[in-house]
């Protein structure tokens, strides 16, 4: 019976996480993951939690305990950085981040003693690089994807810097943040529990603004202020690290610095190229042929496998070398701008612009309706079974021609679901 009642909280749990639109495949792995990070009681309170972020008050209705009770369940939930907590208009609020960016890098930024990192980043390493499913679904379902890629900016020119916007810019990110802190590389933390991680920084992926608050105030990543923000940037830069962050224009909550070989999004990147899991930046490499050695630096350093050396077709120098580069993989970082040693690579501006989501919100809508979860979003508190109901039908109404949208909505004759369409069309 015990048994069944913890398989039940872990269940909707799971459940309530696959109601976002960054979701998690379920699996026996994924359930051994959330029993490490998760209490029994944890699971069970977070599953009957609403998608959009929500106050103590409205948290204590649900769980029908004293709001007392209720705020400090809730501190010691984001004391553990399993909740999110930010303060909107002089109001506490709290909110379930997604798994990725979330609370799976969140159990790993720092070191600590409650929970086996080392048990549980093998149990990572299997879900995200033996069964795929969750790597799939997190990078490749949709158009509009978690991440994307910051150039390199030390690569760019003077006049590339005229086409440069600043939400492009991991440096104007860090100057403009509202709050800074660097945590741990979940990615290469975890590869170091496998005893496969590579040399790049640790301590030098940065989270902004509302994160940032929350992880530091809890002591999940450490403060920074814009100066030791620039200069891990610049630790990165030399490293030959990418910037990989949020997909946003404004309030950006993260920018990861990735190496190629331990990093998630740089694998997916790889792995599923033709799919496109990562955002560009809004640049390619351009190669001069003429000054081109045919050296392979740009071939070495390249993160995604884009840049190859081809023959130069020389009548003179038979085994002479040129780059290519394949720009249907290429994420525009400029990392191979700066490692060409002769000037043969610049960047130039892609052809069409990269739209990135205004906000974190813009963001989750879209996303929500690429993937058939927007119901999720409207109906947030699906503790009640009318909101599940609701949800449910309007799932597979969103989900109908356009046609049929009309017939179920005179069907239905919901004023309501007349103006969602409206508004969806």
């Amino acid at each position: 019976m015990a048994h069944h009642t913890l398989k039940s909280s872990y269940s909707e749990l799971v459940r309530r996480i696959n109601l976002l639109p960054q979701g998690a495949p379920s699996s026996e792995l994924l359930y051994r993951i959330l029993q490490i990070i998760f209490t029994e009681k944890e699971a069970g309170l977070i599953a009957r939690l609403p998608v959009r972020p929500f106050s103590a008050e409205r948290a204590a209705r649900i769980w029908k305990i004293p709001l007392v009770e209720t705020r400090k369940l809730l501190e010691a939930m984001a004391g553990k950085a399993l909740l999110v907590d930010i303060e909107q208009n002089g109001e506490q609020l709290y909110v379930l981040p997604p798994p990725m960016a979330g609370f799976f890098e969140f159990s790993l930024m720092r070191i600590r003693q409650d929970i086996d990192q080392k048990a549980l980043s093998e149990l990572f390493y299997q879900y995200m690089n033996v069964e795929e499913d969750f790597i799939k679904s997190l990078f490749c379902d949709g158009e509009t994807q978690l991440g994307r890629t910051f150039v390199h900016e030390p690569a760019l020119s003077e006049e590339n810097a005229l086409f440069v916007l600043d939400y492009e810019r991991a440096s104007e990110v860090i100057k403009t943040a509202s709050h800074r802190a660097v945590g741990i590389c979940y990615c290469r933390h975890k590869m170091e529990h496998l005893n496969r991680a590579c040399d790049a920084p640790r301590e030098i992926c940065m989270t902004f603004n509302n994160s940032a608050a929350s992880l530091s105030k809890h002591g999940h990543a450490r403060q920074i202020d814009v100066q030791e923000g620039l200069d891990l940037l610049q630790e990165a830069y030399d490293h030959h690290l990418v910037q990989f962050g949020e997909n946003v224009r404004q309030s950006v909550n993260f920018i990861c610095n990735c190496c190629s070989c331990c990093c998630e999004a740089l694998l997916a990147a790889r792995r599923f190229a033709v799919l496109n899991p990562i955002h560009t930046s809004n640049f390619l490499p351009e190669i001069r042929t003429e000054l081109c050695t045919g050296c392979g630096k740009c071939v070495e350093i390249c993160p995604v496998e884009a840049m190859t050396l081809i023959s130069a077709n020389d009548p003179v120098q038979s085994k002479r070398k040129l780059a290519r580069v394949d720009e249907s993989r290429c994420l525009g970082c400029g990392l191979c701008v700066r490692s060409c040693s002769t000037q043969a690579l610049s960047l130039k501006s892609r052809e069409k612009r990269v739209i990135t989501p205004v906000n974190g919100a813009h963001k989750v809508v879209v996303m929500a309706i690429e993937r058939g979860k927007l119901q999720n979003l409207i109906f947030d508190n699906q503790v009640l079974w009318s909101h599940r109901a609701l949800a449910t039908l309007l799932g597979v109404v969103l989900k109908l021609p356009p046609l049929q949208q009309i017939l179920a909505s005179r069907q239905l004759k919901s004023r309501y679901l007349e103006t969602i369409m409206q508004k969806l069309s």
